[in-house]
Parts: structure tokens; C-alpha cells; sequence
């Protein structure tokens, strides 16, 4: 009894988180991964391999295809995959997935930031081509590293018009 009139009296007390954010302070970045952000089409994710393109930064490769832009669209859709063959396990499976969507989502607000504006949505699929499970900090590096190329090689091209883009 005593514990929870103690931990009501703390959470009283204790200044709201709004009332902390000043006007002038910058937007904060959403790190959400919502559920029109998640690819799900068999369609498109057999699309990625037959005709999509591809580059790898270890232990990750990705594969993206690009599509008109529809209303209300996010502006990537992003699945993972990781081989049974080199994880046996679906829990050594799911828990490497769960490490590469939470790299995703800490980093993606960088690519949104820059596609701003730009009429293609992006279906991109990562599959993790590790023989190991590693750690989070090398799993999140490779993932910025990617993002930052996805952008540079193909994206920043393609507003130049020196990368042609199938609709």
C-alpha cells in the first residue's frame, strides 16, 4: 500500500513531458515503423529479385525497386528476411530480424528527410547474409551505411535524371 501511494505521489509530482518542449523547439523525428511502411506484397517482394536491384554492405544485402508514389503512401516499404539455412532456429531467426528492423528505425528518418518530395516510392528488402548472429552496434553501422548509399548511388542519380526508374 505504502509502494503505491508513493509511486502516485512520484508520478504527481513529476512535470509533464509537454510542458518541457518549448515553441521553438526543432520537430521531433518519428522513429515509429508503421504498418504502411512494412512491405508485405508477395508481388513486389518477387519483384526485387527478378528485376529489382541490389548492392551489399556486410553482413547485409539489399534489394529495392522503385514505384509511382500513390496517396498516402509511405515513402519506403521495408521487410527482412534472414536464411533458415544459416539459422536453424526461428527463435536465432526472429531475434537477428527484430535487430535489423530496430537498425532500420532508429536510421530511417536520414533517407526520409531527403526524399522529401520526390514522386517514387521505394520497396526495399535487406536480408541478413551473416553466418553469425552480431552485435547490435555493427548490425546499426552496416545499416546507416546502407541508407546513406541507397541514397547517394541511386536516388540523388535518379533526381538527376542519369538513373532511369520502371514505373
Amino acid at each position: 500500500m505504502l509502494l503505491a501511494v508513493g509511486i502516485w505521489l512520484l508520478a504527481f509530482l513529476m512535470p509533464l513531458h509537454s510542458a518541457e518542449i518549448s515553441p521553438t523547439s526543432p520537430p521531433m523525428t518519428d522513429f515509429t515503423f508503421k504498418k504502411a511502411e512494412r512491405l508485405k506484397s508477395l508481388k513486389i517482394i518477387g519483384g526485387l529479385f527478378k528485376g529489382g536491384q541490389s548492392f551489399g554492405i556486410y553482413p547485409l544485402r539489399l534489394f529495392w525497386s522503385a514505384h509511382p508514389l500513390g496517396p498516402g503512401d509511405a515513402p519506403v516499404q521495408f521487410t527482412v528476411s534472414v536464411a533458415k539455412k544459416n539459422f536453424k532456429s526461428a527463435v536465432a531467426r526472429n531475434r537477428i530480424k527484430r535487430k535489423v528492423r530496430e537498425a532500420y528505425r532508429l536510421n530511417k528518418h536520414r533517407l526520409y528527410l531527403r526524399l522529401e518530395g520526390n514522386p517514387q516510392q521505394y520497396a526495399c528488402m535487406v536480408l541478413y547474409v551473416a553466418k553469425e548472429d552480431l552485435p547490435m552496434p555493427q548490425i546499426e553501422k552496416a545499416m546507416q551505411t546502407m541508407l546513406h548509399l541507397f541514397y547517394k548511388k541511386n536516388i540523388a542519380m535518379a533526381t538527376k535524371g542519369e538513373l532511369k526508374i520502371e514505373n
